[in-house]
């Protein structure tokens, strides 16, 4: 495989919901593309979630909810409403004390359901601003882009401990 081809998946991998980091990284260094510039890359296109995924919230919110009472569709306001009330109220005591700071440190561990995606539709739908939901995600995947290449050069050199060269 192309390097340029292990980078469009990278790439790809990356800005995906399910991967994020937790899989482009690991791909891009097994295929060959070196830890560091593996992390840059990664840690590039999945940091463009954030405002990718923000613009996209705001546009469909918009044309769901409507700019007026009279439109929109009533479904819609009736879920939103509902379900952003009920985060609102779980999530409100954690955000006081933690605000923006909370969100960066949950992007940043790097497990499913975590990253840059929830974190920012959660910033979204709590009403963070999206200068702090981006400053947010941005600090948490550095840290996660972090964690992850140095789960993965750590643990291929911990194997290359097991495997004996002959020369």
């Amino acid at each position: 495989m192309s390097q340029f081809t292990v980078l469009l998946i990278t790439a790809a991998l990356s800005f995906m919901p399910v991967s994020e980091l937790r899989g482009a990284i690991p791909f891009a260094i097994i295929n060959g593309i070196p830890w560091y510039w593996a992390y840059l890359f990664a840690v590039l296109f999945n940091a463009l979630i954030a405002p990718a995924c923000w613009i996209f919230l705001a546009t469909i919110h918009k044309l769901f909810y409507g700019t007026s009472p009279e439109k929109g569709f009533r479904w819609y306001k009736i879920l939103f409403d509902r379900f952003v009330e009920r985060a609102r109220q779980k999530l409100s005591a954690g955000m006081e004390k933690w605000g923006w700071l909370g969100i960066a440190l949950f992007v940043a561990v790097p497990l499913p359901i975590t990253g840059a995606w929830t974190g920012t539709i959660g910033s979204w739908v709590l009403g963070v601003s999206k200068r702090r939901t981006m400053l947010a995600v941005i600090i948490g995947v550095i840290i996660a882009g972090a964690i992850v290449t140095a789960v993965m050069v750590l643990g291929i050199e911990v194997f290359n401990i097991f495997i004996k060269t002959i020369i």
